[in-house]
């Protein structure tokens, strides 16, 4: 039962041909006898989500035909459940208890959709790797003994695993796309706004940040976005939906036809930046590329033109600000209770002026700027998610990519720009790499144009036709 998708869960528990329960207990068996090795769930809501499969039942025999009817979904640990623990991977919250359901929470639970728990994340989101000194290290599926990503680290590794067809996470630089790509699954992080989140923690980089979609193939996250697209105004991010948006199951729709063939579309392989990729990454997204060549599509070599200034953006400085503004006090009482590696941050944050705070502010106008240029002559962007293979639970970072010396941020650069731009961006598997681990393609489109990302990802996936489920989907571990 672990393998199916959400919409084949939603068609089979609404015709009485699967019971919700029957699936809800077998998916905790599951998570009980995987998690202590993945360390992918920090919460495991059984009394909830049994409860919610058997209302779920009842609709189905009642007739209901809600979109996501028993389908079982996870969410990361820095948004809310209500009446459940939620700690944002820290210490300081080690002991709250939601009051309320996040909004996207909310929107999938009334759409029949069942959450089975919590999982894990970095400290407030704010590293590659998923570790933290409240609930530890998260693995890879594919291998124990590497990192996932991060900081969406736990809701991939429970999708990966069989826990869940889909999940919630966020993405402020890359949280949900990099982690997907390096678990073999799909990642959506939609143009800013599309998917309102009005309330719940604090956090750095808000306005870059976006609601995160994860599933094992498009047409999942398709059905997500269809239930997760609406407007709220108590988010000042939020808008009106574009009224292609506003038609039921628009985005399945849209995934479900082919897309135009006459779209532009540009293929970079290092974002026009310089950015390092490892030679059997960078093979397998050339070899995709030359696929979607040979089944017709017209794809140039070309790169957006960045000013150095926004080439060399500094994503630091704002997080490590405002996570100085949030926990600097508790920070200065009690170090001991950050990540070393947050408190590093937090030490730098106290020590940033405001000029070099509206120089990010201007940075950030003229990368949007250029990226809608760029857009001007083309429909969509294809560049790689990750430039790397997984590495080692123990490490922060791979210390080298492409044959060169990396920093710890190296392996993130493909994917904050596009938070920075507000644009949709959706990581799709596309081949492995030379340890036989996933690597992904990048698509980016303009502002609103989320549904051409989604449907030209779909593209890809049916004319690849890979398997990227990971080694233990492929056995159930619970008999």
């Amino acid at each position: 039962m672990h393998m199916l998708c959400a919409r084949d869960i939603a068609s089979q528990v609404g015709s009485g041909t699967l019971s919700a329960v029957d699936l809800i207990r077998y998916l905790v068996k599951r998570i009980a006898a995987i998690n202590p090795y993945l360390g992918a769930m920090v919460d495991v809501d059984f009394d909830g989500a049994l409860a919610q499969a058997e209302q779920a039942d009842q609709l189905a025999a009642a007739g209901s035909r809600l979109p996501l009817l028993g389908v079982p979904f996870t969410v990361k640990d820095n948004l809310w459940v209500g009446q459940r623990s939620a700690t944002c991977g820290s210490k300081l919250f080690a002991d709250f208890i939601a009051p309320q359901d996040s909004w996207s929470v909310a929107r999938l639970k009334a759409a029949g959709a069942i959450c089975i728990g919590i999982t894990n994340c970095s400290e407030f989101g704010c590293k590659g790797v998923t570790a933290n000194l409240v609930h530890g290290v998260t693995r890879n599926p594919w291998r124990l003994d590497l990192t996932p990503g991060g900081s969406s680290g736990g809701a991939v590794a429970s999708v990966a695993a069989g826990f869940s067809p889909i999940a919630l996470g966020t993405d402020a630089g890359g949280s949900t796309r990099r982690p997907a790509a390096h678990t073999g699954l799909i990642g959506f992080k939609c143009t800013s706004g599309l998917i309102p989140n009005p309330w719940g923690f604090d956090e750095p980089c808000r306005d870059m940040g976006s609601i995160g979609v994860l599933a094992r193939d498009v047409l999942d996250c398709a059905a997500m976005m269809d239930v997760l697209a609406g407007y709220d105004p108590r988010d000042p991010l939020s808008h009106p939906l574009p009224t292609e948006m506003t038609s039921p199951s628009a985005f399945t729709r849209a995934v479900i036809n082919a897309p135009d063939k006459s779209l532009r579309i540009a293929w970079s392989h290092d974002l026009g930046c310089g950015f390092a990729v490892d030679n059997d990454v960078a093979s397998e997204m050339q070899l995709a590329v030359a696929q979607l060549r040979e089944a017709g599509w017209k794809i140039d070599d070309a790169s957006p033109h960045w000013s150095d200034d926004v080439i060399s953006f500094p994503y630091a400085v704002r997080q490590q600000a405002e996570l100085a503004k949030l926990f600097g006090t508790e920070w200065h009482d009690d170090p001991a209770q950050f990540d070393p590696i947050i408190a590093a941050q937090i030490r730098s944050g106290l020590a940033i002026k405001a000029t070099e705070l509206a120089d990010v502010m201007f940075r950030r106008h003229r990368a949007r700027e250029q990226l809608t240029a760029f857009f001007e002559r083309y429909d969509l962007l294809l560049c790689p998610t990750v430039p790397v293979e997984p590495w080692s639970c123990d490490s922060l970072a791979p210390s080298a990519i492409g044959g060169q010396g990396a920093g710890p941020r190296d392996h993130a650069v493909f994917t904050p720009l596009f938070n920075v731009c507000d644009v949709p961006a959706l990581s799709v598997p596309c081949g492995f790499g030379a340890h036989g681990l996933p690597v992904a393609l990048q698509i980016v489109g303009p502002r609103y144009t989320d549904m051409r990302v989604l449907q030209f990802g779909a593209e890809i996936e049916h004319l690849l036709s890979r398997d990227f489920n990971a080694p233990m989907m492929h056995t159930d571990l619970c008999e």
